[in-house]
């Protein structure tokens, strides 16, 4: 977890989500607008880096962990295993992970938005528009676990990317409801970044311009998560604890079928 000073008076917590991280006072230059309208110039986030792709040898174990991963669990105790023990370091890290940075965000009666980062610095590499309204995402997860998966059509000769298909349908904690579309990052999309750039781990409102907002208040939740790629048809991206002592609070599954 990210350190951080407290938070300026302007920012205020939803109240069913408790602070894990406080956001330092932005350093941007003060408008009298609005602290989400900068100029399209203020924006420095830096571009993600190019990662080479896999040896062969790193592919022959990726396999090899794939195979092993699919051999049944035994637990003589409990039916369903909810976590495996060893599965997480102190930290929060887990095994055979890369660990991003995760925000969920949206005004609290309009569709949630989620952006994958490398780091808070960077651009965007996914975005994705959830057909759930911000508000009650964030009130499920503060109450307890949620789970989303994103499921699309397998296609033969497949090679697009998996976080690069265009729409999923979406199944929230078991339940159909709705879909989910990749879309690039807008003008307001990238404003949300840079302001929180600043910050690893933390949720809160971003302050208007003081005007009516019938969609509500622009509302953030920011976390590190780890992306556990399975093969070229899944991934998952876990939300970590801050404190790492128990299982992701949301799940978010990618999955061709």
């Amino acid at each position: 977890m990210a350190n951080a000073s407290l938070p300026p008076p302007s920012l205020q917590l939803p109240p069913s989500l408790p602070e894990h991280t406080s956001l330092s006072p932005n350093s941007e230059p003060s408008s009298p607008r609005s602290p989400r309208s900068p100029p399209r110039s203020a924006i420095s986030l830096q571009q993600p880096t190019t990662k080479k792709g896999p040896s062969k040898s790193a592919k022959i174990f990726r396999r090899f962990r794939a195979v092993l991963r699919s051999f049944p669990i035994i637990t003589p105790t409990c039916k369903i295993p909810i976590s495996l023990p060893g599965s997480r370091l102190h930290d929060g890290h887990i095994h055979g992970g890369t660990r991003m940075t995760g925000t969920l965000f949206g005004h609290r009666k309009a569709r949630f938005n989620l952006a994958i980062q490398e780091n808070p610095s960077s651009l965007p590499i996914l975005l994705l528009e959830l057909t759930i309204p911000t508000g009650k995402l964030l009130q499920d997860i503060g109450m307890g676990l949620v789970r989303i998966a994103l499921e699309c059509e397998k296609k033969p000769n497949e090679k697009t990317k998996i976080i690069n298909e265009p729409i999923w349908t979406m199944y929230y904690n078991g339940r159909k409801a709705g879909y989910g579309v990749k879309r690039e990052p807008t003008d307001e999309d990238l404003i949300v970044m840079q302001i929180l750039r600043v910050m690893s781990m933390g949720a809160g409102v971003i302050p208007d311009d003081g005007t009516e907002q019938p969609e509500g208040e622009l509302t953030y939740m920011r976390s590190h998560f780890e992306r556990v790629i399975g093969s070229k048809d899944s991934e998952t991206y876990y939300m970590t604890n801050p404190d790492g002592n128990s299982g992701p609070e949301l799940t978010i599954f990618f999955v061709r079928i």
